[in-house]
């Protein structure tokens, strides 16, 4: 079974106000082992970045003015996900701003659940531990997984932290990322992966509440 950890980071908010993402990072797991297979890209979104995204991921428009436009790494991104079961914190945030850079696109590609099934983490926390707080953070401290070394919002980190989280919450396998170096905020070579599509299921909806908005907690864009 192979699935991928995915998490981005973006402009701001809301894609109805034209925000973009601006990094993307994806971690592969086969049969719930890390690969150590990932895919890393930081994207120029030809937008000015909102004050208060810029406060929580740190990435300004001058790191990434030089950087791929999100349509430059479309298939090399897609290649890498396609057929996958993907697995996002708060999934509707990041589903919405990848079908919204698809839609931008205008080509051959359809909505991101066309070619992946989707668990979104915040979900199934939220279904483990009713009225807590579950938001990554709050689920490394749960779990006990080490997070110290986040201190800024990143793409990368936050996935492989989440990776941690997913095997901890449906298998106390977390442990399985002992090993793993954590990645600075660099971006890595795109693995030409490509797997058989399989069926795809429906996405569950789940909309993210006010304060998790604002904080940037609960959603893969700043989780």
């Amino acid at each position: 079974m192979r699935q991928v950890v995915l998490d981005t980071e973006t402009t701001g908010l809301h894609t109805t106000d034209n925000h973009r993402i601006i990094e993307i990072a994806c971690v592969e797991l086969i049969n719930r082992k890390c690969t150590g297979n990932r895919y890393h890209r930081y994207i120029n979104p030809q937008r000015e970045i909102d004050a208060e995204a810029q406060s929580i991921h740190g990435l300004s428009i001058e790191f990434l003015k030089d950087k791929p436009l999100f349509k430059d790494i479309l298939e090399e991104l897609m290649d890498f996900l396609k057929g996958a079961e993907l697995i996002i914190h708060n999934a509707p945030f990041d589903v919405g701003f990848i079908n919204y850079e698809l839609s931008l696109a205008k080509k051959k590609w359809k909505l991101l659940t066309d070619h992946c099934h989707i668990i979104d983490t915040l979900a199934l926390a939220r279904q483990l531990h009713v009225g807590q707080r579950n938001s990554l953070d709050a689920l490394c401290k749960r779990y006990k997984i080490d997070n110290s070394h986040r201190e800024l919002h990143g793409a990368l980190l936050d996935a492989q932290l989440l990776a941690q989280v997913y095997l901890a919450m449906t298998g106390g396998q977390g442990s399985l990322f002992d090993t793993l170096d954590v990645v600075e905020a660099e971006p890595s070579e795109a693995s030409n992966a490509r797997i058989p599509l399989k069926k795809v299921r429906n996405l569950i909806v789940l909309q993210a509440t006010a304060t998790e908005l604002i904080a940037h907690q609960e959603h893969p864009g700043v989780s």
